[in-house]
């Protein structure tokens, strides 16, 4: 297992501009306004020896008006006991402060190792102001500029000796990165626009208070990537910001977490799309699901706060108009499974899970290629295209199944047509050939590929 390393310290101290250059990538969202980053954020430093944890935390000791403030310091007291190790951060350039000290105070009694990391430290007349930081009394300090990448190898090299990391011999890490792969878990993105209860959704799945949920919408700042097992199989669950308008996008902190929140749909294997099925979907969950169809990944509905759709009706009719609804709004995902939740109940957990591991496992198979041949040979004599049995007409060849997987755990099927004529083949009944496809392997929340390839025509001489 991993060892922990926990970044604290008091608001805007350049704790996130450090874990983005120990994790070698920009993942924590770095800005001048105090407070932002709210929940526990992980990643790996490859930096060392041997690959350690590190830690994002709320700012502690935070005297804003974020109602916010009282939750932030949960998280970042409950850093304080799962980390192994903890790296105070102080900014040189202001000094020390009231809330520096009685976080001090607090870290001293801690059995843990404590390195006090002076942050901007980005000139010999600012280097000169770290020796003030001694009176906080801790035996170990390091000088750094977290923005311009300044002390850092001293600072790695401080948490590898006190967490006793050693170099592993190549055998060893090659051993290493072939379980770590094998074993990846499924990357899922909880997606959706701001407030529809994707925090909810993560801490019902954890069954903790993990992500801070609140009744304020945009809470969740940054994308949150949380290890968990579930019916004995590993997942990562990226939550993420909400997806707001554009033109409802408030400040630059916004403008980023919305950017993390598209990555996130990136780098997702499957797509969780969390609809607030009580106010109903509106355009922005529509433009999300957009999105996800676009970067053609799986996908699952979650009609949430299912609890509040028409309560007083029987559960059957309630699901029957809720479905039915839906598949209207999404008729273009029409593929993908719909689970009605109330994360806030955490009711039919179970059942998202369910879907989630038929996805993975449909898309893991494949149709015969001399089935696939047949199917789509008889589908075209029973139904021909647009000019239908004329000699102008496109004629099918040959047709293959070929699975994108790339780094994804759900690889997307992508059905290769090879014709005479492919450029009469039209969008709309490549649509009717994959509806064909589909009855006969359902692989349900996959998107298909389809793309047609043809004979070049001969130039005369």
């Amino acid at each position: 297992m991993l060892k922990t390393v926990a970044i604290v310290g008091r608001p805007n101290v350049g704790k996130s501009a450090l874990f983005n250059r120990l994790a070698g990538m920009n993942i924590s969202i770095v800005h001048d306004l105090a407070g932002v980053t709210r929940d526990r954020i992980t990643a790996e430093c490859r930096r060392g020896p041997q690959v350690f944890q590190i830690m994002d935390t709320g700012g502690i000791g935070a005297n804003t008006e974020d109602v916010l403030t009282e939750q932030v310091q949960v998280e970042a007291s409950i850093a304080l006991e799962v980390a192994d190790m903890l790296l105070f951060v102080v900014d040189i350039f202001e000094g020390i402060t009231a809330i520096d000290q009685s976080l001090a105070a607090i870290l001293r009694r801690t059995k843990k190792p404590v390195v006090l990391v002076c942050n901007k430290a980005d000139s010999d007349k600012r280097r000169l102001g770290s020796a003030d930081f001694a009176k906080l009394g801790f035996s170990e300090m390091a000088e750094v500029s977290a923005v311009h990448g300044l002390g850092i190898n001293y600072l790695v090299d401080i948490i590898a000796e006190r967490l006793e990391l050693t170099k592993q011999d190549d055998e060893t890490e090659a051993a290493v990165k072939e379980a770590k792969f094998a074993a990846r878990p499924l990357k899922l993105a909880i997606v959706g626009r701001p407030n529809a209860g994707k925090s909810s959704l993560v801490n019902a799945i954890l069954g903790q208070e993990r992500a801070i949920v609140s009744e304020v919408a945009g809470t969740t700042r940054d994308s949150l990537d949380i290890n968990c097992t579930y019916n004995g199989k590993r997942y990562q669950l990226i939550d993420t910001a909400g997806i707001r308008r554009q033109s409802k996008l408030d400040n630059d902190v916004e403008v980023f977490s919305v950017q993390r929140s598209y990555q996130a749909i990136k780098r997702a294997d499957i797509c969780i799309l969390v609809i607030d099925c009580a106010e109903g979907a509106k355009m922005q969950d529509r433009k999300i699901a957009q999105l996800i169809l676009e970067e053609r990944k799986p996908c699952i509905l979650v009609m949430n706060k299912f609890d509040l759709y028409h309560p007083s009706a029987k559960q059957k009719d309630r699901l029957e108009e809720l479905s039915e609804k839906m598949r209207r709004e999404f008729f273009f995902l029409s593929y993908a499974p719909l689970i009605a939740t109330s994360a806030k109940n955490k009711e039919n957990i179970g059942k998202l899970f369910v879907q989630i591991e038929a996805v993975r496992n449909g898309s893991q198979t494949r149709i015969g290629t001399g089935i696939l041949n047949r199917m789509m040979h008889q589908a075209i004599e029973d139904t021909p295209g647009p000019l239908g049995r004329s000699p102008l007409a496109f004629k099918l060849l040959y047709v293959t199944q070929v699975n994108e997987a790339g780094d994804s755990n759900v690889p997307v099927p992508h059905f290769v047509f090879f014709a005479n004529r492919a450029a009469k083949m039209t969008e709309g009944y490549l649509r009717f050939l994959e509806s064909v496809i589909r009855k006969e392997w359902p692989a349900p929340g996959v998107p298909f590929r389809m793309s047609v390839r043809g004979k070049e025509v001969k130039k005369r001489s």
